[in-house]
């Protein structure tokens, strides 16, 4: 609900208020740059400001800034405010008229807040309830579950007005910690799996490996068209997507090799995404996989995937089952672009390899196989996602 007059929305955050001084600080003045970066990509006029443990963006259209900022990774919460003089009349005039203004049936309670500045929170409670009395006749107090709540945030300079919060996706301010390639596949999960890392503070690289005559059909546009949502999350950053044209090394492969070729075609993207990772400075690379999704996915193939690069390999959606992978990328706003069936299932073998040994797969792989990946790593090019 939106107070009459509002004119702000309050940030919160979460696990950065844990954190020592000098780091606290460090993310909360990345976090309000990222909030401005939004804001300003997304079109809405504001300007962003910050109080001690508390971000806000001045707006004249703070409803929508609320539901572009309610998406910023490092956002736990926030709520569309009036804001008042931090006086004891203002507030409590600026309470009532928003009971009356919102508080259509059923019970009431007032919270306060008053961290900062000479007011006492119960005080102030029992004074704003007492006019709200006074002002809507069917006014009735319940302090354990009302069916109507508002609110106020009491600080030296001024007082925020509010009715209710709306969830972020808490984490880190994305900028906070060090980058990482994102392999992206035109698929449900690579998009949520970088997200996740966006979500942690990890800026990401995008990278999609063209599989040639084994891809799917608009495979890249729809990976693009995911990486752009992702953009919108981090502006500050370039999201832009390395494209590998890959299609002659997967064609050799598929040539070369029946039983482990899913596991060397893995291992060759691997090798591909720490080319890039160290073209860029990153420190790791993400994927979409989850334990047991897919043959290439068992726990002994994992082990051997990983072996084909020297960096992390982050998989965020490890343990998570399909239904609720697809339930993120829904939430995400990716899923229509990527529910197509992904061009690497053709190349799997009839016969599946789940529990893979690595001598015997370096032994049926091309020699060539990192070669080819340093290669077409090499030859990537950077395309604008928009």
């Amino acid at each position: 609900m939106t107070p009459p007059g509002a004119d702000t929305v309050l940030v919160r955050y979460g696990e950065i208020g844990a954190k020592s001084s000098g780091v606290r600080g460090r993310m909360e003045r990345q976090l309000c740059t990222n909030l401005g970066a939004v804001i300003d990509a997304e079109g809405v006029d504001g300007r962003v400001e910050r109080l001690p443990t508390r971000p806000l963006v001045r707006t004249p259209d703070p409803e929508r800034a609320g539901a572009v900022l309610s998406r910023v990774p490092g956002v736990a919460s926030l709520s569309v405010c009036r804001t008042v003089a931090p006086e004891r009349g203002a507030v409590v005039d600026a309470l009532a008229e928003t009971a009356e203004s919102l508080y259509e049936t059923g019970t009431f309670a007032v919270r306060a807040r008053c961290p900062e500045g000479g007011l006492s929170s119960m005080a102030l409670q029992r004074a704003a309830g007492s006019e709200i009395e006074s002002r809507v006749a069917h006014a009735s107090v319940d302090l354990d579950a009302p069916d109507f709540t508002v609110r106020v945030e009491v600080r030296a300079e001024e007082a925020f007005v509010f009715v209710d919060s709306r969830d972020g996706p808490g984490g880190l301010p994305v900028g906070t910690q060090e980058p990482v390639v994102a392999l992206v596949s035109g698929g449900i999960d690579s998009p949520v799996a970088a997200y996740q890392l966006l979500r942690r503070g990890a800026p990401v690289i995008p990278v999609y490996i063209e599989l040639g005559e084994y891809g799917g059909p608009d495979h890249e546009a729809r990976a693009v068209a995911s990486v752009n949502r992702l953009q919108r999350l981090a502006p500050t950053h370039d999201l832009r997507p390395y494209v590998v044209d890959g299609g002659e090394a997967v064609a050799a492969l598929a040539d070369a090799m029946d039983r482990g070729r899913m596991l060397s075609l893995r291992r060759y993207m691997l090798r591909v995404a720490e080319a890039i990772a160290d073209r860029e400075g990153a420190d790791g690379i993400v994927t979409g996989e989850a334990l047991g999704q897919k043959s290439s996915q068992t726990a002994r193939n994992l082990k051997l995937t990983s072996a084909a690069t020297r960096l992390p390999v982050h998989r965020p959606l490890l343990t998570l089952d399909k239904p609720a992978i697809v339930e993120r990328a829904k939430a995400l706003g990716t899923y229509e672009e990527a529910s197509i069936p992904a061009g690497c299932n053709r190349l799997a073998p009839a016969r599946p390899e789940t529990r893979g040994r690595l001598s015997k797969l370096q032994e049926l792989e091309p020699a060539e196989l990192f070669a080819w990946a340093a290669r077409d790593a090499a030859a990537a090019t950077r395309i604008d996602a928009f």
